[in-house]
């Protein structure tokens, strides 16, 4: 089956997918913030330029889409009814490249996060930020607030 819109309508619909600063991505620094952590954004040196680098911590934070990045068992990762090999073959591609980043971060000695969108748009959205301070600070023991 071939794509509903044209070439060039497609384009345009792609072109406002937004890459950084979503709002999933912009929720989990604000809560960083508010709990003491400082880093930074999109960092280019670093493979996949994680979304949130805490260079302190020497971790990462990967806030990954549901469907773009292929969340397993999640309803917001379902593939379109049309032009599936494409997206099936764009998603799969996403996914091996995102663990070929991750591989790359964890050999530089980064630790590696990743926060799923539906685990944001959930109830679940509060603990699992808590679980991600808690996992920040008790793998070097060390509070934010004490600098």
């Amino acid at each position: 089956m071939s794509d509903i819109f044209s070439k060039e309508k497609r384009s345009i619909i792609m072109s406002k997918i937004s890459g950084k600063n979503t709002k999933p991505e912009i929720l989990v620094r604000k809560y960083l913030f508010a709990h003491g952590f400082r880093f930074r954004v999109n960092d280019k040196r670093l493979p996949g330029k994680p979304d949130i680098l805490l260079p302190k911590y020497k971790s990462v934070i990967f806030v990954n889409g549901c469907f773009w990045h292929g969340h397993e068992n999640c309803k917001a990762a379902t593939l379109p009814s049309s032009n599936v090999d494409y997206w099936r073959n764009k998603i799969s591609s996403n996914v091996e490249r995102d663990k070929k980043q991750q591989m790359q971060l964890e050999q530089m000695g980064y630790k590696v996060f990743v926060i799923w969108q539906c685990q944001l748009n959930s109830k679940e959205q509060e603990d699992t930020l808590q679980n991600l301070v808690e996992e920040l600070t008790v793998k070097d023991c060390i509070s934010p607030n004490n600098r």
